[in-house]
């Protein structure tokens, strides 16, 4: 989960990592109120969860209550890729000497953490990574150790801080492998990390991922979570414990694996070449556990999905044999009744594949057809989306 801006400032204040005043607004008028209790100049920031605000006209400087007004009626209702704004953050300004940025996240590829840090903060970090490689230090973090004082020191020194402020910026990295640690994210991002002209290190632009994997031990978490920003499906889908992700394509999919899935999708974008550039509708993993519920649940979502033309139901069986599985779709398709109304392309393949083939053909619904390799079903599910 993706946190706003003014989440990730409350989140950083929380444990201690120097910010500046925010307050959110979603009127005009609540702006105005927030620059006057903040006083001076202020910076009025669209909340979206995306990069380019300020070339979109997301980010504004007020200089008073009645300009914070103004950028907020222009900011509020805007559209940045896609994102519209609902809700801006009125900032204190700064007066800044210099930028920085520091991020520490998740890699994946070397199964540790990594910290990327700059002096040269303030642009977007992939342009820095092009342009200027030797300007990014990559130092990797230990899980067992994080980052602690001798750490913290070692990514100052490597990103060629002034030596003059290494012991300034220090602290503040330690306390923003805290909030990396212990809020279970995956990513914690400052761009840019400033120093003022007073000669305070502040972080004045916040981007924190949370990790969904450790949701549970994380009760508040689901506060942070934008309800209007979820995805109708995708939250009917997680309320049944199904692993969806929504596409945009024509070809509905469920299989039993992530792995499975995964290549269902790219077979069904393959053959959907051929019947006008049909492509998957969504991501959908059943688990192990294709139970006739399970079954039921995932046809649910995804014909509830209006781009949805056909649904193709690929499984191997394995723990959770073929026969189970043809039970529960045959048992699924009588739980929905009439609400199932697009054709189904089913392949089974693995454990006790004749017997679930039986089944289905002995059930003879009129929606199911029965394939008998992945390609073969792919073919027909993107044919039958076409018409």
């Amino acid at each position: 989960m993706d946190l706003f801006e003014y989440q990730a400032r409350d989140l950083f204040e929380a444990y201690g990592v120097p910010v500046l005043a925010g307050l959110t607004a979603d009127t005009p008028e609540e702006a105005r109120a927030a620059a006057e209790k903040i006083g001076g100049t202020v910076v009025v920031k669209a909340q979206v969860k995306t990069g380019g605000r300020g070339k979109a006209g997301g980010v504004k400087l007020a200089r008073s209550p009645q300009e914070a007004y103004e950028a907020a009626q222009a900011i509020l209702g805007l559209d940045i890729k896609g994102h519209i704004v609902k809700r801006v953050m009125v900032a204190q300004g700064a007066s800044i000497a210099q930028e920085f940025y520091f991020s520490v996240l998740l890699d994946r590829a070397n199964r540790s953490y990594l910290s990327l840090t700059s002096v040269e903060g303030g642009m977007e970090i992939e342009q820095l990574a092009v342009e200027k490689p030797e300007a990014l230090a990559r130092v990797e973090v230990d899980p067992l150790t994080g980052i602690d004082e001798a750490k913290a020191l070692e990514i100052a020194r490597a990103a060629r801080f002034p030596e003059e402020l290494v012991s300034k910026v220090a602290p503040v990295l330690e306390r923003l492998w805290w909030v990396f640690k212990d809020e279970d994210a995956t990513l914690v991002e400052v761009n840019p990390l400033v120093l003022t002209e007073g000669g305070e290190i502040v972080a004045l632009d916040g981007k924190v991922t949370l990790d969904d994997n450790a949701e549970f031990r994380h009760g508040d978490h689901a506060e942070l979570e934008d309800a209007s920003s979820v995805d109708p499906l995708e939250a009917k889908a997680k309320a049944a414990d199904l692993n969806y992700v929504k596409l945009d394509g024509e070809v509905g999919i469920i299989g039993n694996g992530a792995g499975l899935v995964m290549s269902t999708l790219d077979v069904v974008s393959y053959a959907g070449e051929a019947h006008g550039g049909v492509k998957p509708a969504n991501f959908l993993d059943i688990g192990g556990g294709a139970s006739a519920e399970v079954m039921a649940a995932g046809l649910d979502v995804i014909l509830g999905d209006s781009q949805v033309k056909s649904v193709f139901v690929n499984v191997f069986g394995g723990i959770t044999a073929c026969d189970a599985v043809a039970t529960g779709i045959v048992k699924a398709l009588e739980i929905l009744g009439d609400s199932a109304s697009k054709p189904l392309v089913v392949r089974l393949d693995g454990n006790r594949v004749e017997e679930g083939r039986r089944i289905l053909a002995e059930a003879a619904h009129p929606l199911v057809t029965l394939a008998n390799t992945m390609d073969e079903g792919a073919d027909k599910a993107a044919e039958l989306a076409s018409k």
